[in-house]
């Protein structure tokens, strides 16, 4: 027998209490949360985390990540791309022109 274990959420805070304007939950049950996540152009989050993750891009992106030790780190995605995400903690820009819109299945086991 499993014992189920809390999220492993990253210290600086959930996205969706911190930022509700980017992040909202579509689905939450004991095994997954599941995000939506739009951002307009040019815009910018604030510093946040999140668990083991599966990133599902909605549209092509390219963000700048701010993370830990004053890194920065560019990505870019393509719509229907599949990405897994390990936990981290970052504060996210959109570098793009265009909206973003991207779905965040948020591990919790």
């Amino acid at each position: 027998m499993t014992t189920q274990t809390k999220t492993q959420r990253p210290a600086s805070g959930d996205p969706v209490a911190v930022d509700p304007k980017h992040y909202r939950v579509e689905l939450e049950n004991d095994q997954v949360r599941v995000l939506r996540i739009t951002y307009g152009p040019h815009e910018k989050s604030v510093k946040h985390g999140h668990p083991a993750s599966v990133l599902v891009c909605l549209t092509d992106f390219h963000a700048k990540f701010a993370l830990a030790e004053a890194k920065t780190e560019e990505r870019r995605g393509k719509a229907g791309q599949v990405i897994y995400m390990p936990a981290e903690e970052h504060l996210p820009e959109n570098l793009g022109t265009q909206p973003l819109e991207l779905i965040l299945v948020e591990l919790k086991k």
